[in-house]
């Protein structure tokens, strides 16, 4: 099953920011005011290490590129709020907008207190859905590097497929890291779709 002719026409509309509820999570426009919240992660050594991430900005800078985001036309950065107790756990991302094609990337990143409790699974599986059914995405692709083995895991299980190995493009305390390529399409994802989020 493919989206209908006249959707895959419709450019989609990165500037309106939704948000999406689950049963774990609330994925809502990311603002300036979750970052307090979300700034633990972004100092966070092994996160930067997960993530390959060897810049730096400071708060103000930070706080910057944010603000920018909240009216982008070419991305969709949404803040992931745990439901149960309102705070901001994590952040999922479409960007790298390929309208020919109409392609994103796919990129997450979550606070110590909101791994491995189901959230980052559940705020994934709300992006896609919101990527393929509302903004019409054909295609979303990632880049997980080799040893994040919890990461590739989830990817898969929410049926992203690896494509292929960038090798080496990592060099993390000396070592070199190679760097898996996964995407889902959207009729991969209309096939699966049904699974538990469990499955």
């Amino acid at each position: 099953m493919t989206c209908p002719r006249s959707v895959r026409n419709v450019l989609p509309d990165f500037a309106t920011k939704p948000t999406i509820d689950g049963d774990l999570v609330r994925l809502v426009p990311l603002e300036t005011r979750h970052l307090d919240e979300l700034w633990p992660a972004y100092e966070d050594a092994e996160l930067a290490r997960l993530t390959g991430s060897t810049g730096t900005f400071t708060r103000d800078e930070t706080e910057r590129i944010i603000a920018g985001r909240r009216h982008a036309p070419d991305r969709l950065d949404l803040a992931v709020i745990e439901r149960a107790t309102g705070r901001c756990v994590g952040e999922v991302v479409l960007n790298e907008w390929d309208e020919h094609n109409r392609s994103c990337n796919f990129r997450t990143l979550f606070v110590a207190s909101g791994r491995d409790r189901g959230f980052g699974t559940e705020a994934i599986r709300l992006i896609l859905e919101h990527a393929f059914n509302t903004l019409a995405l054909h295609r979303i692709s990632l880049g997980v590097f080799a040893f994040n083995a919890r990461a590739r895991r989830v990817y898969e299980k929410l049926g992203f497929v690896e494509e292929g190995v960038l090798r080496e493009t990592l060099n993390w305390d000396g070592e070199w890291h190679d760097e898996i390529i996964m995407s889902i399409l959207e009729d991969e994802w209309r096939s699966g779709r049904e699974l538990p989020i469990d499955a």
